[in-house]
């Protein structure tokens, strides 16, 4: 099945895939208000290198097959504290722990409504208690 033309299925979709790898601290972030540069905003948590490979594997590969898109471009794939997917309508940011405290990105742009990710069948995602903050506060 492919999923046409629809930046915030697609990006719901890379919140499954994470949470497929057991991603953590998963948010989706509409952005579009207030960046120019993408509508949306994909945030996870990778516990290690080998945990944020897998995770970028399972959301490359989901993306590809069921939405029948490739990012535009790749960035820290090399490192894996830090993989930016980028599909020119949403980013996909897969951190560790460290790299997510220090950059807060979803506290950058904290008037931008997040998504819940019931809409993606995710029921029960795990979160920091900095996250689960942020969401209870977006409800």
């Amino acid at each position: 099945m492919t999923i046409q033309g629809d930046p915030r299925a697609w990006a719901l979709l890379a919140a499954k895939a994470a949470d497929s790898k057991k991603a953590t601290d998963i948010i989706v972030q509409e952005v579009r208000k207030v960046l120019v540069i993408t509508d949306y905003f994909v945030i996870v948590t990778g516990a290690n290198n080998r945990h944020v490979d897998a995770i970028t594997d399972s959301v490359e590969e989901v993306l590809r097959k069921e939405a029948g898109i490739k990012p535009i471009g790749r960035e820290g794939v090399d490192e894996q504290t830090w993989v930016l997917l980028d599909y020119g309508d949403f980013v996909v940011h897969i951190f560790q722990p460290e790299l997510r405290e220090f950059y807060r990105l979803e506290a950058l742009w904290s008037d931008a409504p997040l998504i819940d990710l019931a809409e993606a069948g995710i029921e029960h995602p795990e979160y920091s208690e900095r996250i689960a903050k942020l969401v209870a506060l977006a409800q």
